[in-house]
């Protein structure tokens, strides 16, 4: 890549199917959410595209015309479901804390910017005991949902960082249209939501297979 470790101060993850090994549990609700109101269910295929999108955006994307009233249901529906069978949060991918680790010793800035709902992303930071990472957060009930660009601009605002200092990591092309479109560069893992040949159309510095394979293309070692 043509920038060093120097150039990059802030590196903003997305957190479902970047840190978190959550996709699955979303489908399964999703699904759960769609039988319980009679609604049409949404292929994997279909359910996994929409991840990273706000709630209110992926039930409208999903089920095109929903009234809001049984938009909300749905909503409520899926809360219900993913809370009453979830036994913890979703574990991070392999690697992630190590590199995490890595990045934070190396005195870069860490943020996370998710499609999650605050009490949601708050949730599997404490579950996790992950806080300690992260200087800041921005979710998709406290601002625009992904891939408009405002979150990542309140971080940037928030930390003092310029855009031409930070990276966005994530796992769909809602991240990597949202950094484009706040001019951050964009770094993007293979292992998520869309493809790897989706995410090459936004140019990422790189698309990893694996979290430890990010600090070496952040110009930082692992210890």
């Amino acid at each position: 890549m043509s920038q060093s470790v120097g150039d990059i101060k802030l590196v903003v993850f997305d957190w479902d199917g970047t840190l978190a090994d959550s996709l699955g549990r979303i489908v399964d609700c999703l699904q759960l959410a769609a039988r319980q109101l009679q609604l049409p269910e949404p292929s994997v295929a279909a359910a996994r595209d929409i991840v990273g999108l706000s709630l209110v955006v992926a039930v409208k994307r999903l089920w095109p015309g929903i009234d809001d009233q049984l938009g909300e249901q749905l909503i409520a529906s899926y809360s219900h479901h993913y809370a009453v069978h979830s036994v913890g949060p979703c574990p991070f991918y392999a690697g992630a804390e190590q590199m995490l680790a890595a990045l934070h010793g190396a005195g870069l800035t860490l943020a996370v910017a998710t499609g999650k709902r605050r009490a949601g992303l708050d949730e599997s930071l404490h579950g996790l005991a992950a806080g300690h990472w992260f200087a800041a957060s921005r979710c998709a009930d406290e601002t625009a949902s992904k891939p408009n660009p405002l979150m990542l601009q309140q971080l940037l605002a928030e930390l003092a960082v310029s855009p031409q200092q930070a990276v966005m990591v994530g796992d769909s092309e809602y991240d990597m249209q949202m950094a484009q479109a706040a001019g951050v560069h964009r770094l993007a893992v293979s292992f998520g939501a869309h493809s790897a040949e989706r995410l090459q159309r936004y140019a990422p510095i790189g698309c990893v297979d694996h979290l430890l394979e990010l600090p070496a293309l952040l110009g930082v070692e692992r210890s």
